[in-house]
Parts: structure tokens; C-alpha cells; sequence
């Protein structure tokens, strides 16, 4: 395993453009701790953003990982062009004759997925503490680190997406393309969704739970938008006659629908390798 993890080591040391676009991802999940102290005046009304409690414990946990999330094309990105290089430089080839199996480069490719996905959870996890720890107005160890579940969903839903991201690099070998790719397949799953809901079934329901099974579809599913669970949204909600009722818990079946989408991606990606001339 540590050997594996040596040899994608040193292949991203490199690579400038990587080095780049992690550093950009760590960078803007740090710059979460900016919207502290935006302030907002209106006439007579003077809020800071940091005040309605979007860093209080334990809702700091959904907040921050739902925002990270959307930041990780940026790493989506390394991924991609990771697989599209050992094609263009002829790297895979190489490895392949210097004798590392096509299970083993796999799974190298994989292993670098898992470390990027668990060490941008760390991080989320020490940023997220330190401003809960600053700005929060419940400490108790006990709200501390309740709700860490969007943590463990945040690792899966990373973990999923970068899968998905190698095979499409596999798939297509080029990395414009296989983003590309990606944008197409998020496309079309709305489309199907939206038939499904407005042709076949007519029904949002029935539509929503097939849907929770598509491959990006269950991703985003895995942390929904946190919001609306700020009670200034539900104050106001109420106020007008309205009733936001919304689960926004993870549950472990969400968690296991993304789980084996992503052993059905790296399986994908075996036997497409497995089965290609290069």
C-alpha cells in the first residue's frame, strides 16, 4: 500500500498544475472562516453574518461541509488529469512494463483518492472546530462534536465523486473531455429525473426515490442545503403563513447507496484498463 501511495507521490510532486489546484481547494475551505465577519446595514439594521449562528455548534458541522463540498472540482480536476497524464506521458505504459499490474495501478489510483478525500475531511474537521470553538455559543463537549455525521458523509460523498472522477478519466483519457463528460452526465440525469416526474409518474415523490439512486444524484443527496435550518429562515418562514419540514439528517442507507456506487466505479475502471490495448 505504501508503495503504491510512493509512486502517485511522486508522480503529483511534480506536477505543477496539481500542486496548484489543491492548494487553491485548502486555501478557499480557510477562506469559510471570511464569512465571519461580513456585515451587513440596512438603514437602521446592522448584522453580522457570523451573529445568526451559522458557526454554532453542532450546526457548524452541516454548514461548513455542505460548503466545502461544492469547492471539490477543484480537486475533481487533479483527479481527472492524474489519469488523462499517465496516458499523455506515457506513464502508465511505463509502470506497467517496470511491473505494477493493472490491479495494482488501480488501486495506487484509488488509494490516492481515499488520502485526498481524508485529508481534506481533517482539515474540514480543524477548521470547522476552530471557528465553532470561536465564534459558537455552545460549547459543551457533548453539542461539540454531536451531528459529526456530516463529517463521515462529507469522506463518503468525497470518496464517490473522486471514484467516478477516475473512471471518466479512464473512460475518455483526456481531461477536458472527461470533465466535460461529467457535466453531460449531470445533465442528463436531470432530465431523466424531470421525465420521470412530469411524464411517467407525475409524481415527486415516487420521482425522488428512484432519483436517490443516480450516481451524482445520491452524492448530493448525502449533505442537503443547511439554510433553511437557520432559525432566522424558519422565523421567517413562519411569519408568512409557511412551514419548512425538510429532513436534513444522513441516514445509513444514503451512505451505502454512494459506497457502492464508488466499488462499482473502481470496478469499472479495472476491467475497462483491464480489457484496453495500450
Amino acid at each position: 500500500m505504501l508503495r503504491l501511495l510512493e509512486i502517485e507521490y511522486h508522480k503529483l510532486r511534480y506536477s505543477r498544475s496539481a500542486k496548484i489546484l489543491v492548494l487553491t481547494y485548502f486555501i478557499l475551505i480557510t477562506f469559510i472562516a471570511l464569512i465571519a465577519s461580513i456585515e451587513f446595514n440596512l438603514g437602521a439594521i446592522n448584522f453580522r453574518v457570523a451573529d445568526q449562528g451559522i458557526f454554532n455548534f453542532p450546526y457548524i458541522w452541516h454548514f461548513n461541509s455542505y460548503i466545502a463540498a461544492l469547492l471539490k472540482l477543484f480537486l475533481a480536476i487533479v483527479i481527472v488529469s492524474m489519469m488523462s497524464n499517465e496516458y499523455t506521458n506515457r506513464t502508465l505504459k511505463q509502470n506497467l512494463i517496470d511491473g505494477l499490474s493493472k490491479k495494482e495501478f488501480i488501486a495506487s489510483k484509488f488509494l490516492t483518492v481515499t488520502v485526498f478525500s481524508l485529508i481534506s475531511t481533517i482539515f474540514l474537521f480543524v477548521v470547522s472546530l476552530i471557528l465553532g470553538l470561536s465564534f459558537s455559543d455552545f460549547t459543551e463537549v457533548s453539542i461539540i462534536f454531536s451531528d459529526m455525521e456530516y463529517m463521515i458523509a462529507y469522506f463518503v460523498k468525497l470518496t464517490g465523486f473522486f471514484a467516478f472522477c477516475m473512471f471518466l478519466g479512464i473512460l475518455v483519457k483526456r481531461s477536458a473531455f472527461a470533465l466535460g463528460f461529467l457535466f453531460i452526465w449531470w445533465i442528463l440525469e436531470s432530465i431523466v429525473y424531470g421525465v420521470l416526474k412530469w411524464k411517467i409518474f407525475r409524481d415527486s415523490e415516487v420521482a425522488d426515490n428512484i432519483a436517490r439512486f443516480f450516481p451524482l444524484e445520491s452524492m448530493s443527496n448525502l449533505i442537503k442545503e443547511p439554510f433553511s435550518r437557520l432559525s432566522a429562515v424558519q422565523t421567517a418562514a413562519t411569519q408568512i403563513g409557511s412551514e419548512i419540514e425538510k429532513d436534513y439528517g444522513i441516514h445509513w442507507y444514503q451512505l451505502i447507496i454512494v459506497i457502492i456506487w464508488t466499488a462499482i466505479f473502481v470496478f469499472l475502471s479495472y476491467k475497462l484498463l483491464k480489457n484496453r490495448d495500450l
